[in-house]
C-alpha cells in the first residue's frame, strides 16, 4: 500500500512538470510572433540603382535586413551560412558556388524559401539586375503564420511486478467531512440515550410489577401450608435437592489440606494387612428390625450397591419385603427404596440395563424394579404353577447385550429362564429330579453358579448338600436336566452358595469353583466336564480339591476377588470377615476380622474393580470395607496360582465322614 502511494505521487509530480514546460513553450511562442509582428511593420528599403559600388553594398544590406526579419529565427536554428562567417548575400548572388557542407546545414523543407529544389525569388532578382537587357522580375510577398507545437507527454512504459498480484490493495478511504463525522456522532449518542432510557423504563416496570405482586401476597393458612408439604411435587422437590446437598457434603475431601508441604504421612498405607471401614448403612425408618438376605453392586454405576431384607416383625404396616439401594456418597439415607409384598431373598443388578433390579421372593415371585419408577415393581410374576411356588434363593442374568435371559433356581426343584420385559410365563421350565433319592427323586436347589461365558451348563447346590451339573438344554451326549452321573458330594449340611473362578488374567480357571454350607467349611471344587483330564486314573480322582476348615459357625457366603486370582473372602455366622489368599497359605486365612456389633453376616459381595467388599449383616447393617493393595495381583501370583491348583489337585482330601466320596 505505501508502495503505491509513492508510485502516485511520482505520477502527480511528473503531470505537474509537463504542465509547467507547457506553460513555458507557450509563452516563448507568443513572444517570438510579437516580435515578428513588429518586424513586418517595418519600412522596406530598396534601391533602384545598381551602378555604383556603394549603392550595392546597401542594396545588400537592406536584403540581409529583410531576410533576418523575417526569417531569423528559422534560420538561428537551422544554421545558416553566417554562422560559419560567410555572407548571405554571398550565398544568394553567387548561386554557380556548392552550397556550405557543414553539420548544421540541414536539408531545407520543400516550403522553405530557400530550398534548392526551385528557384528562389532572391536568386532571380539577383540575376536580373546582373544581366543587361533581362527585365527584372517582381518580389513575391511573404506571409506569416502561426507554428502549432503539440506538447504531448511521453508514453508511460509498463513494467509487470509480480507482487501486484499476490499484494493486498484496498483503495484508499474516502476523506470524510467534518460535518459528517459531528452528524454521525451526534446521531449514536441519540440512539444510546434511547437504549438506556428503555432499559430504565422496563426495569422500573419490573420493579413495580414484583412490588405489585409482593402486594398481593397473603399469609397462608396451617392447612394450606400442610397441603403444600404433603404434595408430591414438594415431596419430590425436596427428596432431590437434599440429596444432592448429602452427597456433595460427604464427599471424603480435605478443604484444610497445605499443598505447600511437599509430604505427609498417610495413615491409611500404615495399616499394612489390616482393611478399612469405608461406610456403613443403616435406615431406621426402613430397615431397623430387618435383615439383611442379600447385597449386589451395580455394573454401571460403581457407587451404588443394594441390600435386600426380609420383613418387619415389629411393623405389620410396613411392607414385608424392601430392596435398599445405597450411594457411597449418600451415608446417611438410601438413594431408592423399593418395596415387595413378600420378603426378599435375592437381588441383584442388570448388567444390561443399568436401572432395572430383579428380586427372589419368599413367595416364589420374579420382581422387576426400576429406578425411574416408583417403589412398587414394575413387573413381576404370577403366583401360580407356572412359575416358582417355593422360596428363590439364587438367580443370575446370563447372556450378551442383544440376547440374554434372567434364570432363577428355587428349592421347588425348578430352573425358569425369564424374559425381563416379561414376566407373566417363563419361556423355559426345566425340573432337577434324581431318582436315585432315597426318599423322594425331587432335588432343592439353594444355591447356582454359572462359569464365565457359559449360558447353557450350570451348577446347583442342594439342601441335602451335594453339587449337580445341569443343562439347560439337550446337548450331545447328554440330556436337558440334571446330569445324575457327576454329583460332587463332600458337605454335610445345606449349601449355602456357589461361585465359580472369574477369568482375569492369562491364567484360566474359571473350571474352578467354591461353596459354603451350614457345616462350617468351604470347598474348593474343579468342575469335571470342563476339567483336562487325558487318563482314566485322573478321571477317576477326586474334583475336590481344598477344605477350609477353619471357621467356628455357619459359613454363609464365599465369592472369590474379580481382581487378585488367589484370593476369595468368606462371612461367618460369628460376624468374622475372613480374606484368603491361596498363594501365601491355604490352611488359614491372611486376615479375620470382626463385623460390626459380632452379628452373623449373611451375604458378600465384591464390586466392579475388586477394591471393595460389601457385607449384610442380620442385625440390617450394610458393611462397605476398602481392601486396599492386599487385592492387587503381580505379574508372578497368576503363575503362583495355577502351581497352587496342581499341587492341591496331587493331594488327597480327608472328608469328615468316612463313608462319603468327593465324587460319585
Amino acid at each position: 500500500m505505501e508502495r503505491r502511494r509513492e508510485e502516485l505521487h511520482r505520477k502527480k509530480q511528473r503531470l505537474a512538470e509537463i504542465r509547467r514546460l507547457r506553460v513555458e513553450r507557450q509563452q516563448t511562442l507568443l513572444s517570438s510572433q510579437t516580435m515578428q509582428t513588429d518586424s513586418s511593420t517595418a519600412p522596406t528599403r530598396t534601391t533602384a540603382s545598381t551602378s555604383t559600388s556603394s549603392g550595392t553594398g546597401r542594396g545588400q544590406k537592406d536584403i540581409d535586413d529583410l531576410v533576418a526579419s523575417l526569417l531569423g529565427d528559422r534560420l538561428g536554428s537551422r544554421g545558416t551560412n553566417r554562422s560559419r562567417g560567410g555572407s548571405l548575400t554571398q550565398s544568394l548572388s553567387e548561386p554557380g558556388q556548392p552550397a556550405d557542407r557543414t553539420p548544421a546545414a540541414s536539408t531545407p523543407t520543400p516550403t522553405d524559401p530557400l530550398s534548392p529544389s526551385g528557384p528562389s525569388p532572391l536568386s532571380v532578382g539577383a540575376r536580373a539586375a546582373e544581366s543587361p537587357g533581362v527585365p527584372s522580375t517582381p518580389c513575391p510577398k511573404f506571409t506569416v503564420f502561426d507554428t502549432v507545437i503539440l506538447d504531448l507527454p511521453p508514453k508511460e512504459r509498463l513494467s509487470y511486478n509480480k507482487e501486484a498480484q499476490t499484494m493486498d490493495w484496498s483503495p484508499e478511504p474516502a476523506v470524510i467531512p467534518e460535518e459528517e463525522i459531528e452528524r454521525r456522532v451526534r446521531e449514536q449518542r441519540e440512539k444510546d440515550e434511547k437504549a438506556r432510557r428503555l432499559l430504565e423504563e422496563q426495569e422500573q416496570k419490573r420493579q413495580e410489577e414484583l412490588q405489585r405482586q409482593r402486594q398481593k401476597l397473603k399469609e397462608l393458612s396451617e392447612e394450606e401450608k400442610q397441603a403444600i408439604e404433603q404434595s408430591a411435587e414438594f415431596t419430590d422437590f425436596m427428596d432431590f435437592s437434599s440429596k444432592l446437598v448429602e452427597r456433595a457434603l460427604n464427599e471424603p475431601y480435605d478443604f484444610m489440606t497445605d499443598y505447600t508441604i511437599g509430604s505427609q504421612a498417610n495413615d491409611d498405607t500404615a495399616a499394612g494387612n489390616q482393611v478399612k471401614l469405608f461406610a456403613s448403612f443403616r435406615d431406621d425408618r426402613w430397615s431397623k428390625n430387618r435383615s439383611v438376605t442379600d447385597v449386589a453392586w451395580s455394573k454401571r454405576f460403581p457407587e451404588l450397591v443394594a441390600s435386600s431384607y426380609n420383613r418387619n416383625p415389629m411393623a405389620m404396616n410396613e411392607p414385608d419385603g424392601i430392596v435398599c439401594v445405597w450411594n457411597l456418597h449418600l451415608r446417611d439415607r438410601p438413594e431408592f427404596v423399593f418395596h415387595s409384598q413378600s420378603d426378599v431373598l435375592c437381588v441383584a443388578f442388570s448388567e444390561f440395563q443399568p436401572t432395572l433390579l430383579v428380586g427372589g421372593t419368599y413367595a416364589g415371585q420374579i420382581l422387576l424394579w426400576d429406578t425411574r419408577a416408583k417403589s412398587q415393581p414394575v413387573l413381576k410374576t404370577p403366583l401360580s404353577a407356572a412359575g416358582h411356588t417355593h422360596p428363590v434363593y439364587s438367580l443370575d442374568i446370563v447372556g450378551t447385550q442383544n440376547a440374554h435371559n434372567l434364570v432363577s433356581a428355587s428349592t421347588d426343584g425348578l430352573v425358569c429362564t425369564w424374559q425381563l420385559d416379561m414376566l407373566a410365563k417363563p419361556q423355559e421350565m426345566l425340573e432337577l429330579v434324581h431318582p436315585a433319592h432315597a426318599r423322594t427323586d425331587e432335588v432343592s436347589p439353594t444355591a447356582m453358579g454359572f462359569p464365565d461365558g457359559e449360558t447353557a451348563t450350570f451348577w446347583v447346590g442342594t439342601e441335602e448338600g451335594h453339587v449337580y451339573q445341569a443343562n439347560r438344554h439337550d446337548r450331545a451326549g447328554s440330556k436337558a436336566g440334571l446330569n445324575t452321573a457327576e454329583v460332587y458330594r463332600g458337605h454335610s449340611g445345606p449349601v449355602t452358595s456357589l461361585h465359580f473362578h472369574p477369568s482375569c488374567g492369562p491364567v484360566d480357571c474359571t473350571d474352578l469353583f467354591l461353596t459354603s454350607s451350614v457345616d462350617w467349611t468351604v470347598k474348593l471344587w474343579r468342575a469335571k466336564a470342563t476339567s483336562k483330564a487325558s487318563s482314566l486314573a485322573h478321571q477317576q480322582r477326586s474334583t475336590l480339591l481344598h477344605s477350609f476348615e477353619t471357621a467356628d459357625d455357619y459359613v454363609y457366603d464365599a465369592k472369590w476377588s474379580p481382581l487378585h486370582p488367589a484370593v476369595f473372602g468368606t462371612v461367618t455366622g460369628s460376624g468374622q470377615f475372613e480374606l484368603w489368599n491361596l498363594n501365601n497359605d491355604t490352611e488359614a486365612p491372611v486376615l479375620s476380622t470382626t463385623v460390626g456389633a459380632n452379628k452373623a453376616l449373611n451375604r458378600l459381595a465384591w464390586d466392579k474393580h475388586g477394591r471393595k467388599v460389601a457385607l449384610g449383616s442380620i442385625d440390617s447393617m450394610v458393611y462397605v470395607y476398602d481392601i486396599g493393595e492386599m487385592v492387587v495381583p503381580k505379574h508372578q501370583d497368576f503363575t503362583d496360582f495355577q502351581r497352587t491348583v496342581t499341587e492341591l489337585a496331587a493331594t488327597p482330601v480327608q472328608l469328615s465322614s468316612p463313608g462319603d466320596y468327593a465324587f460319585d
